[in-house]
């Protein structure tokens, strides 16, 4: 298949599907907990339930909650600052398999719980642990093997994999609550957990490993063949396009090796943009939980109960999340046919306007006495995942896969996921407290929030989309691109960011560049041999 005239695999597109598993467990144990903490069973063993009280006067205290609720994005901050050294020492293949084994412990911990709702949160706590190492380590991993043509894409699909998990737990949610009172009605959906983690933890041995990362090993041999596996040896050019992106694999893991070891402190160096990068991806993973979303997510099934009477709150979620599941499909399009800086500005502006709306019309009117309210509310709650589901949901995952330079990239990956995780346990644990205070005026933060995220990125982002992961190092530090103009950007040689087929050579001190440029038929660009010049590399074809 040649998509922008690069050949993409089947590997490849397989890989990225498997991998993205990770995110279809961060999303399928984030969905579920929103309708189990309004089943009956689970409020009777661990709500407030005194003696010969009706069981709808059972009810959670809001801090007991928060902590249920909260407890997996604890687990998750700790998990992804986990994540980036475990990848690196065991490669990012095994690191999955381990961190899917131990999202499975805390799920053995969860369904073994009888009446103590602290065992409830210790279990997510641990499954946690393995999802927030998994949401560091996927899109590491899809972005290091992924043809560049279809980078965006496949990266995006760890998005659309939170949202069909999200969906297939609130599905299962309204399942299982069939059976109440019994247990079977939240042990079932968590328990299947397990699964989903098998097919990940098993699958992805199967596939090969990151060629940057063999190649950082010195398993040269392996990268190699990891390399021409991926992007495909069926003629003669698609091979020497697959030797040639070998090449510069190699030729970029030989400048980095020049270099010390990166520690956490080089994430917070000036040089080489390093510092501006980090900010910005701490930013952005941050704004992506201030839009709001999760304020659906978590709490939708107890948000939308009495909205509009007649419809089940566990239909309301589930109309919501398919919404969310749709739109995300929407997403992987809109993010590499019109770059990563438009998209995110356009639909930081869209979900703000919605969610005055939803603020707005909640706080005026009541919607569980007015029925044209509540369907307002839902109407625009769903106008809201539509914006966030094809732009910030995919987008800022996609950002932080490409964004940061291959030296430190492993470090800031997690401490922007850290930062994203920070943010998700802070909403989590402290939404149910301040809607009860404040009920839907809530959403007048979040509005707020999501304007600012737009002026953010219009200021600040830099847009990758197009580029290699060696290229976008060298537009973030060129003094004559700005984020305004990132777009226009172009790699020495090449007439656009998506032409292929350019030959490179190069020795200490000199870049050539053979094949389709942009003013001639061959370019050289003389370099002073200083680190950050022999740092910085031209596209790969």
């Amino acid at each position: 298949m040649q998509i922008r005239g690069q050949k993409v695999t089947g590997h490849a597109i397989l890989l990225a599907l498997l991998a993205s598993m990770g995110g279809f467990i961060f999303g399928y144990d984030t969905g579920q907990i929103s309708g189990i903490v309004i089943m009956d069973d689970f409020k009777l063993r661990f709500a407030s339930c005194a003696a010969g009280v009706p069981l709808a006067d059972c009810t959670f205290n809001v801090w007991r909650e928060g902590l249920i609720v909260a407890s997996l994005s604890v687990g998750t901050a700790i998990g992804a600052i986990c994540g980036a050294p475990i990848a690196d020492r065991l490669g990012r293949r095994k690191a999955m398999t381990v961190e899917c084994g131990i999202f499975s412990i805390g799920v053995v911990i969860q369904t073994a719980a009888f009446f103590a709702w602290y065992q409830v949160m210790i279990g997510r706590f641990v499954s946690g642990l393995g999802v927030g190492a998994l949401s560091a380590v996927v899109p590491l991993y899809t972005a290091e093997t992924a043809p560049k043509a279809i980078r965006g894409s496949l990266v995006g699909t760890y998005q659309l994999a939170i949202t069909a998990g999200i969906l297939v737990a609130a599905c299962f949610n309204l399942g299982t609550n069939q059976t109440s009172p019994s247990s079977a009605s939240w042990r079932i959906p968590i328990g299947l957990g397990i699964a989903f983690a098998a097919i990940l933890g098993i699958g992805i041995l199967f596939m090969p490993e990151s060629p940057r990362w063999l190649e950082a090993h010195g398993r040269t041999e392996e990268a190699r063949a990891a390399v021409l596996r991926l992007n495909g040896t069926e003629t003669k050019e698609a091979e020497e396009a697959a030797e040639r992106l070998y090449r510069d694999i190699k030729y970029g893991v030989a400048q980095e090796a020049k270099r010390a070891k990166a520690g956490w402190l080089d994430c917070f160096k000036t040089d080489n943009k390093t510092l501006y990068r980090t900010i910005l991806g701490i930013t952005l993973q941050a704004g992506q939980q201030l839009t709001g979303a999760n304020y659906f997510f978590y709490y939708g099934a107890s948000l939308f109960q009495g909205v509009v009477p007649g419809i089940s709150p566990f239909v309301a979620q589930i109309i919501l999340n398919a919404v969310n599941f749709i739109c995300t499909f929407l997403g992987l399009y809109v993010m590499e046919k019109f770059g990563r800086r438009w998209p995110l500005i356009v639909g930081g502006l869209w979900q703000g306007a919605w969610l005055l709306v939803f603020a707005t019309v909640g706080t005026v009117s009541d919607p569980e006495t007015n029925r044209t309210t509540g369907t307002v509310m839902i109407v625009s709650g769903c106008l809201f995942i539509l914006g966030y589901a094809s732009t910030w949901a995919p987008g800022i995952w996609i950002l932080i896969s490409e964004m940061f330079p291959t030296r430190t990239r492993a470090k800031q990956g997690a401490l922007s996921t850290l930062s994203n995780w920070t943010w998700n346990f802070l909403i989590a644990f402290f939404t149910q407290p301040i809607t009860n205070s404040i009920g839907y005026s809530y959403g007048y933060i979040f509005a707020g929030s999501n304007i600012v995220g737009a002026v953010i990125v219009y200021f600040f982002l830099y847009d990758s989309a197009g580029l290699s992961l060696e290229a976008v190092d060298e537009m973030y530090n060129d003094p004559s691109v700005n984020p305004r103009n990132s777009g226009k950007f172009v790699p020495e040689g090449y007439s656009s960011r998506h032409v292929e087929g350019a030959e490179k050579t190069r020795d200490d001190d000199e870049v050539t560049l053979v094949g389709r440029p942009s003013t001639s038929k061959e370019h050289k660009i003389s370099r002073k041999p200083s680190p950050q010049a022999t740092e910085e590399m031209f596209e790969h074809a």
